[in-house]
């Protein structure tokens, strides 16, 4: 039934590219990057994305809690989603809203070390660390 659900949110082809991205972990991390570097902290989750990205890339995360969030980064810097990230402000709302929901699914695995790396790689340089 959840997959139900899932399918009717997404077009095929969108779950399609999310799950070729998503077995791409570096390209996934390029991408996320080069966004970043794009849209700088204009965009107000771009902390919580880059939390899932330390804790998704961290050796010690669950393979599971990987998966949801290296899906849910892979659907971030898909260039072509539900809503395109160029219109003002609502762009990037089913962006943030996956984000959302990935964190809020794996809350627990992401470590306050991971949301104090986030800070300071945006408070400076957005380079990949």
């Amino acid at each position: 039934m959840a997959d139900d659900l899932f399918r009717s949110t997404f077009t095929q082809d969108e779950i399609d590219a999310m799950r070729r991205a998503s077995r791409d972990e570096e390209k996934v991390g390029s991408d996320l990057f080069a966004l970043l570097r794009k849209v700088g902290r204009r965009i107000p989750f771009a902390q919580d994305a880059l939390s899932a990205w330390y804790c998704a890339t961290d050796p010690t995360t669950d393979r599971k809690v990987k998966l949801v969030l290296v899906g849910a980064l892979a659907y971030f810097v898909m260039p072509a989603d539900l809503m395109p990230d160029i219109l003002p402000l609502i762009g990037f709302s089913d962006d943030a809203a996956v984000i959302a929901a990935a964190i809020a699914a794996v809350t627990r695995s992401i470590k306050p070390e991971h949301r104090e790396r986030a800070r300071e790689t945006l408070d400076g340089p957005l380079v990949r660390s």
